[in-house]
């Protein structure tokens, strides 16, 4: 039987959001563009963003990071908490973690890429979050914040309600060099982007979502930090996406293979793939092998799902995850996927 998982209450305006660095430190590496995102952050939701020791700390051990979590869950001053960014070893600040204080106050927490092992940790308590969020990225470069990403923030930490998932028209993979002046004013090279695609029965699916960044699920289930049946999932919407390594569409495939003989995929009723990114500061194909690059990755995973679970309705290019701009989306919360009428809603209560 599906999980069923506690909503946390939302903020109001005038609470404080903890702003923290569970992974990376970005802000310590890029100051500048971190500023800007608080400012915004603040301007957006009328909250009052707090730093901790390690949100500026290049360098700090996972005890450090996790403490700086705790502290954040156990004080009830805070009232939602925000990672800056990811990277690529939360997963051994998971240990570190207070359960029980973030059983007694549970809070909105949004993350994406590598906080992927906190949003499965708050699972694992019982606890919804929200998969998208990263004030390094979402908030603090460029000209100003994009408009589903602004609509999607207000309603995880505020408002709550029920939003129709929209494909804003354009997207990018990467972003101007935070060190560089013009990523406070610019965007990244943006690129119109391709109609969603769609698979599966042509029916109408609504459930609980579970999922993540691609490779850190992988590191999550390696560590054996899924330890539910696969059952757990049933009827939900798996999300899937992957990060900025650029992985071969061929290894996407394996991944998402495991979790087929992990009994996952046949557990969900409809997943959820986000457009990749497929280039970076160092690589960047044109436009032909851009779109090959995307086209490879969306074959693999229709593939795979309909191997293990040709019952599910599967839908490829929803903009979260890694590309800009972002949807955050509920994770532990409803989402609503139709095959028939080929949209997507997504309730943030």
């Amino acid at each position: 039987m599906t999980r069923e998982l506690v909503r946390p209450p939302k903020a109001r305006p005038g609470d404080r959001i903890a702003v923290l660095s569970p992974s990376f430190a970005a802000p310590g590496f890029a100051p500048a563009v971190h500023e800007q995102a608080m400012r915004r952050l603040a301007e957006a939701t009328g909250l009052v963003p707090v730093e901790y020791p390690t949100t500026r700390l290049l360098g700090a051990n996972p005890e450090q990071r996790a403490a700086d979590l705790n502290q954040a869950f156990a004080d009830p001053q805070v009232r939602a908490i925000i990672a800056t960014v990811g990277g690529e070893d939360q997963v051994t600040v998971v240990p570190h973690l207070d359960a029980e204080a973030a059983r007694r106050d549970p809070k909105p927490f949004l993350g994406t890429s590598d906080n992927t092992n906190l949003h499965q940790w708050l699972w694992s308590l019982g606890i919804a979050s929200f998969y998208g969020g990263s004030t390094q990225v979402h908030l603090g470069p460029g000209p100003g914040l994009d408009a589903v990403h602004a609509a999607s923030l207000r309603a995880a930490l505020l408002d709550g309600g029920r939003l129709e998932v929209s494909d804003p028209g354009e997207s990018e993979d990467v972003g101007r060099d935070w060190n560089d002046p013009r990523a406070l004013t610019e965007h990244g090279d943006r690129e119109p982007t391709e109609p969603w695609s769609w698979s599966g029965p042509e029916r109408s699916v609504t459930g609980p979502t579970w999922g993540g960044c691609l490779e850190v699920l992988q590191w999550v289930l390696t560590a054996g930090r899924f330890r539910e049946e696969p059952d757990a999932l049933a009827g939900g919407v798996m999300l899937l996406e992957t990060s900025e390594e650029l992985l071969p569409a061929r290894e996407v495939g394996w991944i998402v293979r495991a979790l087929g003989e992990r009994g996952l995929l046949a557990a969900v009723d409809a997943v959820l793939v986000a457009r990749p990114p497929v280039s970076d500061f160092e690589r960047r194909p044109d436009a032909t092998e851009r779109a090959a690059l995307r086209a490879a990755q969306r074959d693999v995973v229709v593939e795979q799902v309909a191997r293990y679970n040709p019952d599910a309705v599967v839908c490829v290019g929803i903009p979260f995850g890694h590309t800009r701009p972002q949807w955050i989306l509920p994770h532990g919360g409803a989402v609503t996927v139709d095959g028939a009428a080929r949209r997507v809603w997504a309730d943030y209560g």
